[in-house]
């Protein structure tokens, strides 16, 4: 069985005990989370919601918060003398996936 979710602008395809890293919750460790935003599930029959799957919700379990891995924005003009270099580190939220209410 598998769902197909919606959150923070992104899909994600996830089964019961799948753990995932998604866009920053604000939610602390420990604490449950739902996704309510179920575009398709599959039990032995694909339903495809339009846009969603009514009264379909995903339950998780939030593990943690973190970082994720630097990535370098260099900017740069040849000729003129002009280089910017920055750094970015993505929020994410890492929850483990319980239960899938279709």
């Amino acid at each position: 069985m598998y769902a197909i979710i919606a959150t923070g602008g992104k899909q994600y395809k996830v089964a019961e005990g799948d753990i995932i890293k998604v866009e920053k919750l604000g939610v602390e460790a420990g604490q449950a989370v739902t996704f309510d935003q179920v575009l398709v599930v599959n039990n032995g029959e694909l339903v495809v919601g339009s846009p969603t799957v009514a009264n379909a919700t995903v339950s998780a379990t939030v593990m943690n918060e973190g970082k994720g891995k630097k990535v370098i924005v260099y900017k740069y003009k040849r000729k003129s003398g002009y280089h910017k270099k920055n750094g970015h580190r993505q929020a994410f939220t890492q929850v483990k996936i319980d239960k899938i209410n279709a």
